[in-house]
């Protein structure tokens, strides 16, 4: 369908209606029926016929809502229309007409649907059934161009149409007829196509439609000469009759069909198993056959519509990604597209397809998943398609990403529909779990476009908003966020931080809540805290309840990953006041940072030691240290340990508690001497081979024993 133009109608302005008078001293009805008869009038150019019915989508939209609606009294404007105008909108919706006035069309008959209600069902059940009833050519097509065209609008409505008793067997009968209309056919088909979406009409089509699309695509003459003599003699060659031979476009169409009917399959009712018409064209058949239009421009947005359905099957994807001329077409073809178009949400409906993982299910979903095979009969769970796995989708994404999506994604992204911008999120997305290419998919811009295409999902559109988090947050966790934000680059590191803080919360959709996000956002962030303060301030002003509050999780690898973050954080003077500003809650988080140095896991206890390492530079962490009973115990554990790492962050602890100033250093050193500090730091020496570790403990040692010593002799003095 067309895409209305940008001009937006002004009934104010009386050059917006050239063909008539002035308006503007005239009633609104009055107005409405001027409208109406120059609909009527024969021989109109199309520009002008389009202004029109924008001009009365407008004042029927107007008109349907309160705050919209003339304060001067009036009658309802759809009243003015009856079934002989009806007929005349409707008539705009012929596929025979150009695309551009079916689009205009398509937007007044909506206005007007919503405007008159039930009176409008109505007038257009009157209207279609009459048109087929009548049973000629033209007719047909007329009644299928508006079914086409309405269906999104009215869903229910025209497939009650399309479901009424005998309608959908008699298009059987209508195909089989030895002489065949091509646009018949074609709009016959292109009904189909639109019915498709809703549930019951594509199993009638599957019922009593299978056998006829598969002569279509498959049963046909390749040319003339194929056709016999005495029925070729009888062809209409340049009329809208011929012979078997069907045209492009119906067979194109077909496909879709087909492709449709075996990528959404559905439960048969009991009983209906064997009338139901078997589809005998594999999708791996219309598959080829959709690769083979995608480059001919007539076809282009066809194929791309079949493929958007044919990718769904395993073993269709798996065939199209290794197609490395296919994957280059297609996206030539997305880049080529206009915004919003059918064919811009084809082409990315199918990359979506191409990369998509399985979902990962927690061991209580795979229970659940099994129960439910069983309880739809199988003998057996049946498992997941092994072209499915992590492998194989792997792989696929990484040929996506070498045909070079993401440049072309960033252009779209600019001037996309939300809708659209979804699939672009989610092909990033699944290309993003492959670490080794996050680097490349920054520097071509895909963490510019998930932050532009962030800001635009509303606020309500969580689960869009948590995706585009996610899809951040992994490429930020292996890439130089100095390379991201740093330089001439116009984004700001500040930018990625609100998105990243969002995966840290619950997430409210989903039932059970999923660690993966929110690990994966304390890695990212853990990596923006690695630069300045510019990152740090913001994070730890906007997370800290939420960081605070991940340090206890049950989950250790979170656990890890929160206190790594709580290491970097320590770099800036506002990170160090939230575990020594003297309060009781500070002293509570440095009593769990220190708890956390006896962790059974090495990386946990790597970061709690290097967070000690830097806070202990600040006396008032000394002294909060000091005050807890284990304190020191802890700093000293970290010593005794056999990691060189490890070591060397319990010997920068008790060095910097030693050397603290003033009262906080003399009573530091007090309670490492008390607390075995001598042996702990001569341990050190002799088990560490690092050349930091020995320095390090010399100096503590050194420091122990001087003032052990300067003790020793005053003591002697006095």
């Amino acid at each position: 369908m067309a895409s209305p133009p940008n001009e937006v109608f002004d009934s104010s302005v009386p050059a917006s209606l050239p063909s008539f008078p002035d308006h503007r001293n005239e009633s609104l009805e009055d107005q409405t029926l001027l409208i109406l008869a120059g609909l009527m009038e024969p021989g109109k150019e199309d520009e002008d016929t389009c202004r029109e019915l924008d001009a009365l989508t407008k004042l029927l939209s107007d008109d349907s809502a309160e705050e919209t609606r003339s304060s001067v009294p009036h009658s309802p404007l759809y009243q003015l229309i009856d079934a002989d105008l009806v007929e005349t909108i409707l008539g705009f919706l012929d596929m025979r007409q150009s695309p551009t006035v079916r689009g205009h069309a398509t937007l007044t008959t909506s206005a007007y649907l919503k405007a008159a209600g039930d009176q409008g069902v109505e007038y257009l059940s009157q209207f279609f059934y009459s048109r087929v009833g009548k049973a000629t050519y033209d007719d047909f097509i007329l009644a299928f161009s508006v079914a086409s065209s309405i269906f999104p609008v009215v869903p229910d409505v025209i497939a009650t149409l399309f479901l009424s008793e005998g309608f959908i067997p008699s298009l059987g009968a209508l195909m089989k007829r030895k002489w065949k209309s091509k646009k018949v056919e074609q709009a016959t088909l292109e009904m189909l196509n639109v019915a498709c979406m809703n549930a019951a009409c594509r199993e009638a089509i599957k019922k009593y439609c299978t056998e006829w699309l598969e002569e279509i695509v498959n049963d046909i003459p390749s040319s003339h000469a194929d056709v016999p003599p005495a029925d070729r003699a009888m062809a209409v060659e340049d009329g809208s009759i011929q012979q078997r031979i069907h045209s492009e476009p119906v067979r194109n169409l077909a496909a879709v069909v087909l492709a449709k009917l075996q990528a959404v399959p559905a439960a048969p009712a009991a009983g209906t198993e064997e009338r139901i018409q078997p589809v005998t064209t594999s999708m791996e058949e219309l598959s080829d056959m959709f690769k083979n239009m995608l480059s001919t421009d007539t076809s282009q947005q066809t194929s791309i519509e079949g493929l958007a359905y044919a990718s769904l099957q395993p073993k269709v994807k798996e065939k199209l990604a290794s197609d490395k001329d296919f994957l280059k077409n297609l996206i030539n073809a997305l880049a080529e597209a206009p915004a919003k178009s059918p064919t811009t949400y084809g082409a990315l409906t199918t990359l979506v397809n191409l990369t998509s993982y399985m979902p990962t299910l927690s061991e209580e979903q795979k229970r659940i998943s099994q129960l439910k095979a069983y309880a739809n009969a199988s003998k057996s769970p049946s498992g997941p398609d092994p072209l499915s796995d992590d492998d194989h989708a792997t792989k696929r994404c990484l040929a996506v990403f070498e045909a070079g999506v993401i440049p072309v994604l960033v252009t779209h992204s600019q001037h996309g529909s939300t809708a659209s911008l979804g699939l672009v999120v989610s092909i990033i997305f699944s290309l993003s779990r492959t670490a080794k290419i996050r680097g490349m998919m920054a520097q071509q811009g895909a963490v510019r476009l998930l932050l532009h295409v962030y800001s635009v999902f509303a606020s309500d559109n969580v689960a869009a908003r948590r995706t585009t988090s996610h899809a951040l947050a992994r490429i930020l966790i292996t890439t130089n966020p100095l390379y991201v934000f740093g330089g001439s680059n116009p984004l700001s590191v500040t930018s990625a931080i609100r998105p990243l803080i969002l995966l840290l919360s619950d997430d409210p959709t989903v039932e059970h809540r999923d660690l993966l996000p929110v690990f994966e956002s304390l890695l990212a962030l853990t990596n923006l805290a690695s630069t300045d303060d510019t990152a740090r301030n913001p994070i730890i002003r906007l997370a800290f309840p939420q960081i605070e509050e991940l340090l206890l999780s049950n989950n250790a690898m979170v656990t890890r990953a929160t206190v790594e973050l709580i290491c970097n954080l320590m770099q800036s003077p506002e990170g160090v006041a939230k575990f020594a500003d003297g309060s009781k809650p500070a002293s509570q988080r440095m009593h769990i940072l220190l708890a956390l140095t006896d962790s059974e896991d090495l990386a946990t206890r790597r970061a709690a030691g290097g967070a000690l390492a830097s806070l202990t530079e600040w006396d008032t962490a000394v002294n909060a240290i000091l005050e807890r009973d284990r304190g020191v115990k802890f700093l000293l554990g970290l010593c005794k340990e056999d990691s060189e790492e490890l070591m060397h962050r319990g010997a920068v602890c008790i060095s910097n508690v030693l050397t603290a100033p003033g009262k906080v250093g003399e009573w530091g050193v007090k309670k490492v001497r008390d607390e075995g500090g001598v042996d702990v730091l001569k341990g050190c020496l002799k088990r560490s081979r690092n050349q930091e570790v020995l320095e390090t403990a010399v100096a503590a040692l050194k420091k122990l024993l001087e003032d052990e010593l300067s003790s020793t002799g005053q003591k002697q003095i006095s």
